[in-house]
């Protein structure tokens, strides 16, 4: 596909010979108004080198490149030359790659796959898979998608939870209020309410807290018993959250969580006291980051027990070891900035060279209207409620607007679990919101399932137009795309053209919400071509090349979705 920035930098250094093509380049714009122009290019930097006011220099650029068949229109405004593109070349170029490429358009080898980890979902077994734990999971599987995508070679990681004093808690809370047949019929739902009666109980009985720390001292040391009971807790835990995985289409290359490392620790800690970096302080031992300005980061408690750092050195170090990574990539909550700051620095300071290819990929937080999640308290939402819900509505809204539609189960399982994975990534990561089931919930406006039945209705207007003219506008020698000059069919190709680059950029950016903005503006930018134009008109030239812009819109919207890890059902 041509690189349209490329091409208007070869024509505009003809006559600016002082820049060089990637300065030429650099400095091209896309007006935020397409009034002004598809590319503009400010002539501030050329006035000292030609001693002419910028307006004068633009006006010249004008006159000299405005023949060149590139354009359609080229005019100077002020200082800037605005510079519009021949619509049909536009057209031609982009549609012509999009058939070809097919579900491969936006993908690209610029990986050339080099190895990336992304770390994502990550929740701590014998608690609940609730609804904060999505934005981890849905973020890190579209960062997946992505990655995958642009040719790396992607490792998924589940860090599970499965180490630390918490386990300690939980098997002293089993034994004594626990029973084995409540934990095997409803094992995370069980094993919470005893984690909430050891909070609540420890308050009358601080003695508990000691037996808590025992216990979880003799998980440390392998002790029969406690293995066997926390392996248990483990096993009946994943049965729980590969249910929820396999609602959301989600998988792993690994299953490696905390306990993994528990014996990679020591040569770690050794290394660490070897290059002086571990210091003893009331027992304990640390790493000293004050100087960096990130305090002071505890590597092993006074009773010798080890803690989320610990583990994360050593997982770094064995996934350097095992996978030679070019990126490793952490998608964990907000809350853990200063967490990954000081791990990413102790790396640095142990003279690991690979420290800076490790990227922590924060989120904001999830809170309930009530307040915020606790699980101590019991205050969750299941995740997998929330997703059964959303099928639910999904069905029930089907069956009112068609009674008797075909294939309902189906097309509500992925329009209502799509609605809430859509709804997650919609915006910016970063920011933190308050789970509403009535949001989530909402089937109109900028939504999962408004993008879902804009494909759906794609696919039933190339049925509609019959198998014999879709497949002939599959072929762009076939199109003659002068028919697809109007205004909303020249913004939508235009949207479509720059689907690629926004790929790219949600790579570079960690930011899948790029890719859901883009296709929300290509589904109503369709939406308008739709209602502006008809489609499926008399004219076989004409209804070719609108044949193959439906094509093309259903291929990009098929393909966003499917790197936000959500299905596009043919029919709605």
């Amino acid at each position: 596909m041509i690189n349209f920035k490329e091409e208007i930098a070869k024509v505009i250094g003809e006559y600016v010979p002082s820049l060089s093509m990637e300065e030429i380049q650099s400095l091209i714009e896309i007006p935020q108004d397409s009034k002004m122009g598809d590319y503009a290019f400010p002539c501030f930097k050329l006035a000292k080198e030609l001693k002419k006011a910028p307006p004068l220099i633009a006006g010249e650029l004008a006159e000299n490149i405005k023949e060149n068949g590139l354009f359609s229109k080229v005019e100077a405004v002020n200082a800037y030359l605005n510079m519009f593109l021949n619509s049909d070349e536009v057209a031609k170029d982009t549609l012509a790659e999009v058939l070809e490429k097919g579900f491969n358009y936006g993908k690209s080898q610029m990986g050339e796959n080099k190895p990336v980890i992304v770390e994502y979902s990550s929740p701590n077994i014998a608690k609940p898979f609730h609804i904060g734990h999505i934005r981890s999971t849905v973020i890190g599987n579209s960062l997946y998608k992505i990655y995958d995508a642009l040719g790396y070679d992607v490792i998924r990681i589940n860090h599970l939870g499965d180490y630390g004093t918490q386990f300690g808690k939980m098997i002293c809370a089993y034994r004594h209020w626990g029973n084995k047949e409540d934990v095997e019929n409803e094992p995370i739902k069980t094993l919470l309410s005893y984690y909430t009666k050891f909070h609540v109980e420890v308050e009358d009985h601080p003695e508990l807290e000691e037996e808590a720390r025992e216990i979880f001292a003799k998980l440390e040391q392998s002790s029969p018993e406690e293995v066997q009971l926390w392996q248990w807790f483990r096993d009946e835990s994943l049965k729980e959250f590969s249910r929820v995985y396999d609602m959301l289409g989600i998988e792993f290359d690994s299953y490696n969580g905390e306990s993994f490392y528990s014996d990679k620790m020591p040569k770690v800690e050794q290394e660490l006291r070897d290059k002086g970096l571990l210091k003893e302080s009331q027992g304990a031992e640390v790493v000293d980051l004050e100087e960096e300005g990130l305090g002071v980061a505890l590597i092993k408690k006074s009773d010798g027990s080890s803690l989320y750092i610990t583990r994360d050195l050593s997982a770094a170090v064995y996934r350097k070891e095992t996978y030679d990574f070019y990126k490793n990539i952490y998608v964990v909550a907000s809350q853990q900035i200063l967490h990954f700051q000081q791990l990413f620095k102790i790396l640095e300071l142990m003279g690991k060279d690979w420290a800076s290819s490790c990227v922590h990929v924060p989120f904001g937080l999830v809170r309930l209207q009530e307040g915020a999640m606790s699980t101590r308290h019991g205050r969750v939402v299941f995740l997998e409620d929330v997703l059964k819900g959303a099928v639910e509505k999904t069905k029930e809204i089907i069956l009112e607007k068609n009674p008797n539609a075909e294939n309902v189960d189906e097309i509500a399982d992925m329009v209502g679990i799509g609605a809430v994975i859509f709804n997650e990534l919609s915006n910016n990561r970063i920011k933190d919101y308050t789970f509403s089931w009535e949001q989530v919930l909402n089937f109109d406006g900028e939504t999962g399932p408004y993008v879902q039945y804009t494909h759906a209705r794609l696919c039933s207007l190339l049925k509609k137009a019959g198998e014999e003219a879709a497949t002939k506008a599959l072929n762009p020698e076939n199109i003659d795309f002068s028919h697809l000059s109007g205004e909303t069919a020249t913004e939508l190709i235009k949207l479509i053209y720059a689907y690629p680059e926004v790929v790219q950029q949600a790579g570079e950016k960690y930011e899948p919400s790029l890719i859901t903005r883009h296709i929300i503006d290509i589904a109503q930018t369709f939406n308008k071509f739709y209602h502006d134009e008809h489609i499926v008109v008399d004219d076989e030239g004409e209804k070719l090349a609108k044949l193959a812009l439906v094509h093309a819109t259903r291929i990009c919207l098929r393909n966003g979705l499917d790197l936000l890890g959500v299905k596009a059902p043919e029919r709605m």
